[in-house]
């Protein structure tokens, strides 16, 4: 199953039961304008953190046929994957978009300048995740790749085993095992690496400087920068899915509906309007 939310940093985006995708959150470069997407199984928000010089983002979606569907910030070609075919996922990071393919290997667009986008040579790959500066593969056996800015550790993830789930944010990377238990790198100042008490979970997210979770009774567990509330989600119930941008939280229910705590300075969690999702 795709991504059915993804979270920016300023914007929100959230896969309708119809397959259309609707949107919540600034839009001036665009990437709210999904308007016209149509038969979507898979969304990614271009991340980024929150700073002065920082904001614009891009908005990806899969097709059930696998072509691939982009609007916003285009400035390094992130949003030039018109011709991409047989994708089974996507990612997005800052100023770069990542597509898998049905054979394993990876196809990218955008920014190259950090290597992020090195990924040609990458092979039997089932998921993908993007921080701001760094990419991440996992591949079928369970072990993790990753290339781009690794000085703070994050694209350290050489020595996981039996992972199911990857995430990544600014300078942290996240994966989830098959046992419920998370793992974590880079950089520990601002507490998103502090999920090892964390056991049960069934999903995650990375944000800029969080880090949320999903237990298999639906409750929510965020650990990180919480200065815009992005972290406030203990309260929430029957969570199937969450997404993390730079300084807000997005949480899909069982029932379609979506919660959102943080950050709504651009309206992006201004999603209590949204219709049920897929789910």
């Amino acid at each position: 199953m795709g991504h059915l939310i993804a979270a920016g940093p300023r914007h929100s985006l959230g896969i309708s039961a119809d397959g259309t995708v609707v949107a919540a959150g600034a839009g001036a470069s665009g990437e709210c304008r999904t308007a016209g997407w149509t038969e979507v199984i898979d969304v990614a928000a271009g991340n980024v953190h929150t700073a002065s010089n920082t904001g614009r983002s891009h908005s990806v979606g899969l097709r059930s046929d696998g072509t691939v569907v982009a609007a916003g910030w285009n400035n390094e070609g992130q949003c030039e994957v018109s011709s991409w075919r047989e994708v089974t996922a996507v990612a997005a990071g800052w100023r770069r978009t990542l597509g898998l393919r049905a054979d394993g290997t990876v196809l990218a667009a955008g920014r190259l300048a950090e290597g992020a986008g090195e990924v040609s040579s990458w092979r039997e790959i089932v998921a993908l995740a993007c921080g701001d500066w760094h990419s991440v593969g996992l591949r079928a056996d369970g072990t993790t790749i990753a290339v781009g800015n690794g000085r703070r550790g994050q694209c350290s993830v050489g020595g996981w085993t039996d992972v199911t789930t990857v995430a990544a944010g600014y300078l942290h990377t996240v994966g989830l095992t098959s046992a419920g238990r998370v793992l974590a790198v880079g950089d520990r100042t601002g507490g998103a690496c502090e999920v090892e008490a964390w056991s049960d979970v069934v999903a995650v997210a990375a944000g800029s400087y969080h880090t949320v979770a999903v237990t298999a009774d639906g409750r929510a567990s965020a650990v990180g920068g919480n200065d815009a509330g992005q972290c406030d989600v203990v309260d929430w119930r029957e969570i199937v899915a969450v997404a993390a941008g730079s300084r807000h939280t997005l949480g899909l229910r069982a029932d379609g509906s979506v919660v959102a705590t943080g950050s709504d300075e651009h309206g992006q969690c201004d999603v209590t309007g949204w219709p049920p999702l897929r789910r």
